[in-house]
């Protein structure tokens, strides 16, 4: 059976280490524990005949400790192909950071770093110089960068992209479009200019949080999704659930069968570059026969 990739879903322990941002209303739903294999019992639902089989594990909070122990798990567990980390991009001793980190145990798995820019209030925090001389250094060692913005920080991203032209991005959650308010103007034109920029990539997730949790509709998603498959392509889109917090809008397989729908008039080639290939090319999911059997090669 053809694989489908997971390329972006996250995993918290609150006994082991708190997620401050579940504690704010709306989040009840979610506010427990979120382990690999709960992620198995959920995630049941083929989409175009393909079944789960790899994925990308994202960090939540701006933690060094946490992408360590995300790296562990994805050393241990065959399903997490690759480690989206946080480390402090203004530090001047992110490199030194990096290194250790993709030394130590499960270090093989990180392929990207990201920060929580929709939480800055400076809207030029992406092109602070000592951010810029952290993304350089995230580059220099191979690395991705996934960019975490609202709508209206597009400015931010735009810029980067021309300033490091060198560096992998990828953009979460299409920027998280206002569906609920029904006005995508201003998210589209920004969108368009950011993916006129060919080292970035799109992540299709994210999407029904952004929608009217209890009543949206693939209706609601559709306007989005033809502005990302006309604007990057189905080669530069990629498929992923932002499990578990798509448990605020029905769920990862109400959102599979979504995207099953939206799927229903691309090619063959198409759907197989959204669901598994776009995201295994970005992240370097395929393991090396040399390391066949092990995660993360």
């Amino acid at each position: 059976m053809p694989e489908l990739v997971d390329s972006h879903h996250h995993l918290w322990d609150l006994d082991h280490r708190p997620q401050p941002w579940l504690d704010e209303p709306g989040h009840e739903a979610i506010r427990r524990g979120f382990g690999p294999g709960d992620l198995r019992a959920d995630a049941t639902r083929p989409i175009a005949g393909r079944r789960l089989a790899s994925t990308v594990v994202v960090q939540c909070v701006t933690s060094v400790a946490e992408t360590r122990e995300l790296l562990a798990l994805a050393d241990d567990d065959p399903l997490i192909g690759a480690v989206v980390g946080w480390t402090d991009l203004t530090s001047p001793a992110i490199g030194d950071v990096l290194d250790e980190l993709r030394a130590g145990p499960g270090g093989r798995c990180l392929r990207a770093v990201r920060h929580l820019v929709q939480g800055e209030s400076d809207p030029d925090w992406l092109q602070r110089p000592s951010v810029e001389r952290g993304l350089t250094a995230v580059g220099e060692r191979g690395l991705a960068y996934d960019v975490l913005i609202r709508s209206h920080q597009f400015p931010q991203a735009i810029s980067l992209a021309e300033r490091l032209p060198e560096l992998p991005l990828v953009l979460d959650h299409a920027g998280k479009p206002p569906i609920v308010r029904h006005n995508l103007a201003d998210w589209e034109r920004r969108v368009r200019r950011l993916a006129a920029h060919q080292q970035v990539r799109c992540k299709v997730s994210g999407l029904v949080t952004e929608a009217d949790h209890e009543k949206w509709t693939i209706e609601d998603i559709r306007p989005v999704w033809e502005v990302l498959l006309s604007s990057f392509g189905p080669e530069r889109l990629m498929f992923g659930s932002d499990w578990p917090v798509c448990h605020l809008a029905g769920g990862w397989n109400h959102w599979a069968a979504a995207v099953e729908e939206l799927l229903g008039d691309c090619s063959a080639d198409e759907t197989e570059a959204i669901l598994t290939g776009t995201a295994t090319g970005f992240y370097r999911l395929k393991w090396d026969a040399a390391q066949e059997g092990t995660p993360c090669s």
